[in-house]
């Protein structure tokens, strides 16, 4: 059961899908969708893999609802017993522990590129997790809240940012539409689809809203806000630096943030707006995982949820660790994406049928 004071709303709930998916995709979505479009149409792709991310926040919701006051964690052993249901639990907490990491690992790259240079990795990542520890002790209320607050700036200072960057923009950069025909743009909906990861959150979220009954709306609200900015970032980006652009910069919205500048104002370059708005977004997403996690195993091992806490703490370090290289890092997301598209694309689809069968049966 869930105590009273762990209650969260629905715009609350909306809030939390949205800073969770607004991670790591702001910088990288223009350079892998472009990669694997290749045509200035990947706009439309964005839009596809925007509308397959609502449809599986949907089916989420869907499965959740039919138990009520209850995480996954506790909800699957339901459905397909306890020794099944213990493997996917565990399933689902690797994929947060491992994204949870990569979340911290990518801040620290960026960081050490653009704001402190020469800084050992180590020394950016241990203040970051252990101010995420001090957040997540107080539970979903607290984490909730934070992110209310975070969300207008980020919107705020990015919408800024991106209209700013028009003076450099060029239509012809996006032109013709389709003019490769449909293929292309099918062929990077997969990619585009995994920078949408996020809607997951909800098989833990549910059991924490006041009135879950209004979960679709809080997901479909989740997802719409960042399909927004994404569509409005691949747009930008491609119309400033084109295709062939794109493709050969690390970090695509970095690179044409620092294209312009505004000579006369308190900031003449603007990239360090973009880097506040995004470390934000990138702690959003490493807390909620970094709790999802120490709620799974102490749910699953039926113990308190402080140990966990404080014992997955130099887990998470380990695992930001041990990419070598940003090429190594680059992987791992991958990786992660993969992981997502089986556990949340398939798996709750199943599990829902599964349900439903057993009440038909019943």
């Amino acid at each position: 059961m869930v105590s009273p004071k762990d209650r969260i709303t629905t715009p609350q709930a909306a809030v939390v899908t949205i800073n969770f998916i607004l991670g790591t995709g702001i910088l990288t979505l223009p350079r892998t969708s472009v990669d694997a479009v290749k045509t200035p149409d990947v706009w439309i792709t964005v839009l596809l893999g925007g509308l397959i991310a609502m449809a599986a926040g949907v089916i989420i919701v869907k499965l959740s609802q039919q138990f009520p006051e209850k995480t996954f964690y506790q909800y699957s052993q339901e459905i397909v017993g306890k020794w099944v249901g213990g493997v996917l639990s565990l399933l689902i907490i690797c994929y947060f522990l491992t994204t949870s990491s990569f979340q911290v690992r990518s801040m620290a790259e960026v960081t050490g590129l653009l704001l402190l240079e020469g800084t050992p990795i180590w020394a950016v990542i241990m203040p970051f997790i252990w101010i995420g520890l001090y957040l997540i002790m107080g539970g979903i209320n607290p984490i909730a809240r934070l992110f209310e607050v975070i969300f207008p700036i980020t919107f705020f200072l990015f919408l800024l940012v991106a209209f700013m960057s028009i003076k450099i923009f060029e239509i012809d950069h996006l032109r013709p539409v389709l003019g490769l025909g449909i293929m292309p743009v099918l062929k990077g909906v997969k990619t585009t689809a995994l920078a949408f990861t996020g809607p997951e959150i909800m098989l833990v979220l549910l059991a924490f809203m006041q009135q879950p009954n209004k979960a679709v709306k809080a997901v479909l609200v989740g997802v719409s806000i960042p399909l927004i900015f994404y569509v409005i970032t691949v747009v930008m980006v491609v119309g400033a630096l084109s295709v062939d652009g794109v493709v050969t910069r690390t970090w695509p919205t970095i690179d044409l943030i620092r294209s312009f500048e505004m000579p006369g104002l308190i900031f003449e370059r603007f990239e360090s707006l973009l880097l506040i708005i995004w470390i934000m977004q990138l702690f959003s997403t490493f807390t909620i995982t970094y709790y999802a996690v120490a709620l799974g195993l102490a749910q699953l091992f039926r113990k308190n949820i402080h140990p966990f806490m404080y014992g997955l703490l130099p887990v998470i370090y380990i695992i930001a660790m041990t990419p070598k290289n940003i090429n190594d890092l680059f992987k791992l997301g991958d990786m992660i994406g993969n992981m997502a598209l089986y556990l949340f694309g398939v798996l709750p689809l199943l599990l829902l049928m599964i349900s439903r069968w057993k009440v038909r049966r019943r």
